[in-house]
């Protein structure tokens, strides 16, 4: 859905109707809170995975890798998960439908962010 958003600027709650009427089953409440934590959290999570992107900038990642690390990195500040599952979830997710360099990238990305909410160095 984030996905979606990103691409099509349609609003969330369009993206939940769309969901039950082409899928046929609505969104559960745990989606609708991750998508719209995401969202409502959008660029102070951009800001903190930009710390840690090195050299690169957010939008040379491609959308699915962006909102990939955008969902886990919410997960991370939200705290409801704990950090190894979300990272391996995240790293499952893109290698599933992207490459395995794409799931190294969300990997060390994502341990960067890990390091500097556990008082760790922050972006190199």
């Amino acid at each position: 859905m984030l996905y979606q958003h990103e691409l099509t600027s349609t609003e969330p709650g369009q993206l939940y109707l769309r969901l039950r009427e082409d899928e046929g089953y609505a969104a559960d409440d745990f989606t609708i809170q991750l998508v719209s934590g995401t969202i409502e959290r959008g660029a102070e999570i951009d800001e903190l995975i930009q710390r840690h992107t090195k050299s690169w900038s957010l939008s040379r990642l491609a959308p699915l890798e962006r909102n990939t690390l955008r969902l886990a990195t919410f997960e991370l500040l939200d705290g409801a998960t704990p950090p190894a599952v979300v990272v391996d979830e995240a790293v499952r997710l893109i290698k599933r439908y992207a490459t395995d360099e794409a799931g190294a990238l969300i990997n060390g990305i994502l341990g960067g962010i890990l390091a500097e909410q556990r008082g760790g160095e922050g972006g190199d």
